[in-house]
């Protein structure tokens, strides 16, 4: 009876031992100890283009001309979004003078839509850091410290003796302690999942850093334009200027004629309405002109307030020759939005390909060594665990997973193609704008020479008292206007150029041969 007793109790004790430490031996398995999660595909956004950062775009559209019927060229660079704004900052000391070359700089470096693209360069690189983490060994320790009291009766154990047998087993056990020092590492052995997530994350890395690229292009297109629009500004300011002062001359020209009764008073006041209408045209002018400098400040990360001339003129030149399969073909070798959008199909079919591999078997390896017990001296312990998961049905949650990544593939290739027409539009409508542009300034400056003429021919022929002054108003108003269509025109080709400069793309690089400086 005595030796039934002692085996009863003994492996009563076994048995709460066995409770106890089995407890402990979960806590230390931790992941390891546990059925591995099944790898699942990353789900890309529907659209691989980035349009939350803005657009540049240059357009010409038709107007009424200043001296004829004809219509003319209008340029316009609209620029929307991110790109139209800048940061404030730590900047490299300025002069007061800005040329064309260090405003493009100052955007590249400034102008927010490029500053937005590198930074999302950057939150690439990082998701890119996190795919990778999956495929390379993930090491971790600590240090658990345990003070326990146990309920065996919560259990479920009930322990039945006779009081004669003068041996009793408790329902509570402890208070007790130990602690627990471990480091486990965990390694994925073979997952084509996460390895195929990896790849696309760097596809997608891949094309956020040719988006920067593209985002410089549309910069340059950006303040290039700007810069060319405040060149414009001025020289119109500069025209208003001097038909003011002819303006100024003629009507003392016709005082003069007046107080000699050469001419009546009307044709004196008509002098003077003239002069004021030049002054009222300055006026107007001179405020587009500041404006327009505003607009450039803005774009290129200058304070608005910032006092500020341009240091560069940019005459008529003609455009680089080139025709326009050359262009086509060095457009599609080069710009780096189809580049971005090729590496985003790539990403697409990656994750695809994860997708597809969300049904095959993946190997994990894990294992764990430290030392568990009632002081630093205890005996070390140690688990490696490897498994293998098998996926056999997980809800539908695979197709999901595929169907969707077939989705995102297939409509990245739909914006690839829609691209590759999109450049072939781009080229044609700038060697068409660029056309139209050349002749445009042709037709004006043989416009402004035959106007000049005339003006002088009319002066003279008021002199020699044989015309009114009705003529030489109309003459004076006629070279005003074709100084303006000349300044537009010349405007027009220098947007043209640039516009084909970016639709080709590496416009910073290619910006000195389309656009001299003077």
């Amino acid at each position: 009876m005595k030796l039934a007793l002692r085996i009863a109790g003994s492996a009563a004790i076994l048995f709460i031992a066995f409770l106890m430490f089995s407890r402990a031996a979960f806590a230390q398995l931790g992941p390891s100890g546990s059925a591995a999660a099944a790898p699942s595909a990353t789900s890309l956004p529907l659209s691989g283009r980035t349009a939350q950062s803005g657009s540049v775009t240059a357009t010409q559209s038709p107007i009424p001309g200043t001296t004829t019927s004809v219509n003319t060229l209008n340029p316009t660079i609209e620029v929307q979004g991110a790109y139209a704004g800048s940061v404030s900052g730590a900047q490299p000391p300025f002069s007061g003078k800005l040329s064309l070359q260090e405003a493009v700089e100052r955007g590249i470096k400034y102008n927010l839509g490029a500053v937005g693209m590198a930074q999302a360069v950057r939150q690439a690189s990082g998701q890119s850091k996190i795919a990778r983490s999956a495929l390379l060994p993930n090491i971790s320790g600590y240090l658990q410290d345990t003070e326990e009291q146990t309920n065996l009766a919560a259990f479920g154990l009930r322990f039945k003796l006779s009081p004669s047998s003068g041996f009793s087993i408790p329902t509570i056990v402890g208070p007790f302690n130990y602690f627990d020092l471990r480091a486990q590492l965990t390694q994925s052995v073979y997952d084509l999942t996460a390895r195929n997530n990896y790849r696309a994350s760097q596809e997608t890395l891949r094309a956020s850093e040719f988006s920067v690229d593209d985002a410089r292009d549309l910069v340059v297109l950006a303040v290039g334009g700007a810069y060319l629009q405040v060149i414009a500004a001025q020289a119109r300011v500069d025209s208003a200027r001097a038909q003011l002062d002819t303006a100024n001359a003629l009507y003392q020209q016709t005082l003069q004629q007046f107080q000699f009764g050469r001419v009546p008073q009307l044709d004196v006041n008509r002098s003077k309405v003239e002069v004021l209408t030049q002054q009222q045209r300055l006026s107007s002018l001179q405020n587009d002109a500041n404006k327009q400098k505003v607009n450039l400040a803005r774009l290129t990360g200058l304070p608005p307030t910032e006092l500020y001339a341009i240091s560069d003129d940019i005459p008529f030149s003609p455009a680089p020759p080139l025709v326009f399969e050359d262009a086509l073909k060095q457009a599609l070798a080069q710009r780096s939005d189809l580049k971005a959008a090729q590496a985003q199909v790539r990403a697409a079919e990656r994750e695809q390909a994860a997708a597809h591999a969300e049904h095959l078997p993946s190997l994990a390896a894990s294992a764990n060594y430290g030392d568990i017990g009632t002081s630093p001296e205890s005996h070390g312990t140690f688990s490696a665990v490897a498994t293998l998961n098998i996926p056999i049905w997980a809800g539908g949650r695979v197709s999901g997973d595929i169907e969707q990544a077939q989705a995102a593939l297939a409509q990245r290739q739909a914006e690839l193609d829609d691209l590759k027409g999109q450049i072939g539009a781009d080229i044609r409508n700038a060697f068409s704008d660029l056309q139209a542009a050349s002749s445009q300034v042709d037709v004006a400056q043989q416009n402004l020479e035959v106007t000049r003429q005339t003006l002088d021919q009319t002066r003279q022929r008021l002199e020699a008292g044989v015309s009114n002054n009705v003529e030489l108003v109309q003459s004076q108003e006629s070279v005003a206007d074709a100084e303006l269509d000349y300044i537009n025109s010349v405007f027009a080709h220098n947007v043209a150029k640039l516009n084909l400069a970016r639709a080709m793309g590496q416009a910073a690089d290619s910006l000195p041969q389309y656009l001299k400086t003077k």
